[in-house]
C-alpha cells in the first residue's frame, strides 16, 4: 500500500474496465483510509490495554478515531462504541431496549408484560429478522409500520399510532438503501420526547429512539443533536471505510442505557469487550475525517451525477419507458440513489443486468441478492406495481463517478435491452 495505492476511482475502473454503480452495497477504501490501516498495522500493533509504549500508541490511535467519529456526528467521543459492523450495533440496541424495559419494571408492581418495539416495514434485516426471532421466542412484540405509497416514508403519525403501553423502542432507518428516501427521524424524536414526558407521569416505560444511519453518512448531513436520537448506527464500508462499525449512544450508561451482549476483558468500557481491531478502527476514523471535511462537496457531486443519470435514462429510453421508483412528492432522498424500471415484458432487473457487459449494479439490497426475480418487498410496500417492481434496477453513484461513466453505463443498458428484445422476438 502507500505510494502504490490506487485512488478509489481507479480501483473501480480496474474491474476489467467495468463501471461500478453499486455504492449503496459497498464502497472501496479511500486511499487515505488504506494508508491509515496499513500504518496502524505496521506502527500501532501493540495491545491497546498494555501500559507500555507499543500499547499506548495503539490506544492513542483508537482515541483519535473515536474523536473523529464524534466530530462527524456532532457528538462526544465517549458516546462512540466500536463494533464489528452495523448488524452488531443494531442487535445491541434492540437487546438493550428489551433489557432496559425489564429493569424498569422491577419493583414497580406495574408490569407491562413483554417489551414492544416499533419499526418500519423497510428496515435492514438485522432489525427485522431479530425482531421476528424475538417474537417467535415470546421475548418481545414488534409492529412493522408500512411506508406510505405517497411519500415512501414511514409517516410519523403512523409510527406514533403503533405505540403501546409496553413500547420501549422505536427504530427507524435514516435513509432507505433501495429507494434512497430519507425518513423523518428528527420529527419522530421530537414527538417521542414529548410523549415520554406524559408516559413518565403515567408510570409507563421510556421509549428509546434509534436510527440506522448506514446509508446517510457520507451522502448528507448527519448531526445527532438535530436528530435527537438516543442511538445511531454507523457502518464503515458504506462511506469508503473498512468493514467495521460503531454505535453512537447519547451518554451511554447514564442518560441512555446500554447493555453488553458480550462479556470479557473490559474493552470499550465493558460495553463491547474484546481486544480492539486497531487498524480497522484507525481506518474508520480516517473515513470519518474525510466525511467531516468534505461531505458537502461529496453530496453536491453525487447529486449532479445522479440527476444526469436520470436525465440520460429518459433521453435514451424515452420518458414513457422509464419509471422512477424513488420519486415521491415532498420526500427528500439520498443524493446518489436512482431506483428505476425499464418498462416492458421480459425486462426483469436481473435479466437486464445479466446482459450488461460494462455496468455493475444491483436490483436492490445486496443482502436480498438471492431472492430470484421476486419483486422487492420495499418497492411493493411503496406502492410500486409488481410488474414494475420486478423490472427494477438500483444504480447508486459514488464520489468518483463521472458523467462519462454514466454515458457508458446507460449505453450498456440500451444494448442489454435491445439484446433481450431481439431474443424474445418471434
Amino acid at each position: 500500500m502507500g505510494a502504490g495505492t490506487e485512488p478509489a476511482e481507479a480501483q473501480c475502473d480496474s474491474l476489467e474496465g467495468r463501471i461500478y454503480l453499486d455504492y449503496n452495497a459497498t464502497t472501496p477504501l479511500a486511499p487515505e483510509v488504506s494508508q491509515a490501516v496499513w500504518d496502524a498495522m505496521c506502527q500501532a500493533w501493540g495491545n491497546p490495554s498494555s501500559s507500555h509504549p507499543a500499547g499506548n500508541k495503539a490506544k492513542e490511535l483508537i482515541g483519535s478515531a473515536r474523536q473523529s467519529l464524534a466530530n462527524m456526528l456532532g457528538g462526544c467521543p465517549e458516546d462512540i462504541i466500536f463494533t464489528s459492523g452495523g448488524t452488531e450495533a443494531n442487535n445491541m440496541v434492540i437487546h438493550t431496549a428489551c433489557r432496559h424495559f425489564h429493569d424498569s419494571q422491577r419493583g414497580t408492581g406495574n408490569s407491562q408484560g413483554i417489551p414492544h418495539i416499533v419499526t418500519s416495514s423497510v428496515e435492514h434485516d438485522s432489525i427485522r429478522l431479530l425482531l421476528e426471532q424475538l417474537g417467535k421466542e415470546g421475548l418481545a412484540e414488534a409492529t412493522f409500520v408500512p411506508v406510505s405509497p405517497r411519500s415512501g416514508q414511514a409517516e410519523v403519525d403512523d409510527v406514533l399510532a403503533a405505540i403501546q403501553p409496553n413500547t420501549c423502542l422505536v427504530s427507524l432507518m435514516l435513509a432507505n438503501n433501495e429507494t434512497g428516501v430519507i425518513m423523518p427521524v428528527a420529527e419522530l424524536s421530537q414527538r417521542v420526547c414529548a410523549l415520554n414526558r406524559r408516559r413518565a407521569a403515567q408510570g409507563l416505560p421510556r421509549i428509546l429512539v434509534h436510527t440506522d444511519a448506514a446509508q446517510m453518512i457520507g451522502k448528507g448531513r448527519v448531526d445527532v443533536q438535530e436528530l435527537g436520537v438516543d442511538y445511531l448506527t454507523i457502518v464503515g464500508h458504506k462511506f469508503h471505510g473498512p468493514r467495521i462499525g460503531a454505535l453512537y449512544i447519547r451518554s451511554p450508561g447514564t442518560a441512555t442505557p446500554l447493555h453488553p451482549m458480550l462479556f470479557g476483558g473490559g474493552q470499550e468500557r465493558s460495553f463491547r469487550p474484546g481486544t480492539e481491531n486497531t487498524p480497522m478502527i484507525a481506518g474508520l476514523g480516517q473515513a470519518a475525517e474525510l466525511v467531516n471535511k468534505n461531505w458537502e462537496a461529496y453530496e453536491a457531486h453525487m447529486r449532479d451525477v445522479r440527476d444526469y443519470l436520470e436525465a440520460t435514462l429518459e433521453a435514451s429510453f424515452g420518458k414513457q419507458r422509464i419509471r422512477f421508483n424513488s420519486h415521491f412528492k415532498g420526500s427528500k432522498r439520498l443524493c446518489n440513489t436512482c431506483n428505476f424500471s425499464i418498462l416492458g415484458p421480459g425486462l426483469q432487473g436481473r435479466r437486464v443486468l445479466a446482459h450488461c457487459k460494462v455496468l455493475l449494479a444491483s436490483v436492490g439490497a445486496a443482502c436480498h441478492s438471492d431472492k430470484g426475480d421476486r419483486p422487492s418487498p420495499v418497492l411493493l410496500s411503496c406502492g410500486v406495481p409488481p410488474e414494475v417492481a420486478q423490472n427494477a434496477l438500483r444504480l447508486s453513484v459514488g464520489r468518483g463517478t463521472t458523467r462519462a461513466d454514466v454515458d457508458r453505463a446507460v449505453q450498456d443498458l440500451v444494448q442489454a435491452v435491445e439484446q433481450l428484445e431481439r431474443d424474445q422476438a418471434p
